[in-house]
């Protein structure tokens, strides 16, 4: 059984959500093509570790969480030029698409799924750090117990993520005999990601004799 935690973020990705339901989000393909035209912008709205941690060429940078940085960044756009913008899910980037045409950019659209769904349709990506994979053999012989296994796939800078910290924290110190608690990089583990349906972050999955259940 899969759980995504947001917790207090809810409300927000509810509002999100419907923002993105008026706005109509470009697939990785149509993505790609239209920010390898000549004189476009792509901003990325996520926070400065995650585009250090990988962006698209040529991407532009304005935490979408830090919203004056948002707002004296984006002023400097060309409300005239088409424009790019991506997170890591949609969430933010939905958000952002919304605000920026009530500021008066006409021609602004988002990434469906973001640098998620960027990363497993294999796209490339610039400023990112080769990590080595976790194979599905691996993995496997991780969650094979017979102990109760808690497998978390998170990121460093996911907000709904570091929530859960403290809970992750407690459950780890409480397993001794009881259960296996391990955590996984979502974001760096774009393969295990892949082969495992992950597309969002948090998800916690519960493994019993290897099975999920």
């Amino acid at each position: 059984m899969r759980y995504a935690i947001t917790f207090s973020l809810l409300t927000l990705l509810i509002l999100s959500c419907k923002a993105q339901t008026k706005n109509i989000s470009l697939p990785a393909n149509e993505f790609e093509k239209a920010i390898n035209s000549p004189d476009v912008q792509v901003l990325d709205v996520r926070t400065a570790a995650e585009y250090n941690s990988g962006h698209l060429k040529k991407s532009l940078q304005a935490d979408w969480y830090n919203q004056q940085q948002f707002k004296d960044r984006t002023q400097h756009l060309d409300k005239s030029k088409p424009l790019y913008v991506y997170c890591l899910t949609g969430i933010r980037s939905a958000a952002a698409v919304k605000q920026l045409k009530q500021n008066g950019f006409a021609n602004v659209q988002d990434l469906k799924g973001g640098l998620t769904a960027w990363n497993l349709a294999k796209k490339p990506v610039e400023g990112a750090v080769k990590v080595k994979q976790i194979t599905l053999g691996e993995y496997n012989t991780q969650i094979n117990s017979n102990k109760p296994v808690l497998v978390d796939f998170g990121a460093e800078w996911c907000p709904p993520c570091k929530k859960m910290e403290p809970v992750i924290a407690q459950l780890k110190n409480e397993a001794a005999d009881k259960y296996k608690v391990i955590s996984v990089d979502g974001a760096t583990q774009i393969d295990l990601q892949k082969q495992l349906k992950i597309d969002a972050f948090p998800v916690f999955i519960v493994y019993k004799n290897g099975k999920e259940v």
